[in-house]
């Protein structure tokens, strides 16, 4: 699961059609799969490289809102409470366009 999450961060990197969100999200994924296997610390590191991804390029919205849940996440993995309460707090308050991706997002941020 990691090996291919990296996997497919590393190919839309190198896709001439790529673009910063799917450098973000593909950093989310890495994060993510991280999470999963228990790893906080790359997990972290990839989180905040989506963070950075979307702060450095304005992305808001959905990426916005998931780079904080996945610096959330990534707390939340490591044990600390107080630090993932806060990132979770900011991806709520992202505002979300789409009310699919709202419903979705709430689903996903209900899980921390």
């Amino acid at each position: 699961m990691i090996h291919a999450a990296h996997a497919s961060r590393f190919h839309w990197g190198e896709a001439p059609e790529c673009k910063p969100e799917n450098l973000a999200r593909g950093e989310w994924q890495v994060s993510r799969a991280y999470t999963v296997a228990g790893f906080a610390e790359p997990a972290l590191r990839h989180a905040r490289r989506c963070l950075d991804h979307c702060e450095a390029n304005g992305l808001g919205d959905w990426d916005l809102a998931y780079a904080y849940e996945a610096i959330a996440r990534a707390y939340k993995t490591a044990g600390k409470d107080p630090e993932a309460a806060a990132y979770k707090k900011l991806a709520a308050e992202v505002p979300i366009a789409e009310a699919d991706d709202r419903e979705h997002f709430a689903k996903d941020i209900a899980t921390l």
